[in-house]
């Protein structure tokens, strides 16, 4: 288990792990597109592109390196608009 401040992140070890095609993990962060860029400048495999969603988040989804999605989301300051 990976702690910081009040967020916690629960890990696995199971050697015959598969990912599914579900979400495993949702992060909220302060600047989705900083991280988005980070990302495609690093080659993360990219699941879903960066949006500004109709439920009020920039939002994207990355697959980690054993392919399991996680779900990044920032809320927008102007509902239904661009930050």
């Amino acid at each position: 288990m990976l702690k910081k401040d009040k967020a916690e992140l629960h890990l696995s070890q199971n050697k015959n792990h598969k990912a599914s095609l579900n979400n495993v993990a949702h992060l909220m962060v302060e600047d989705a597109t900083v991280l988005y860029e980070h990302c495609t400048t690093h080659n993360v495999r990219i699941i879903k592109a960066l949006r500004d969603a109709e439920f009020e988040l920039r939002c994207f989804v990355l697959a980690d390196p054993d392919g399991n999605r996680i779900d990044i989301g920032q809320v927008l300051p102007n509902p239904g608009g661009t930050a």
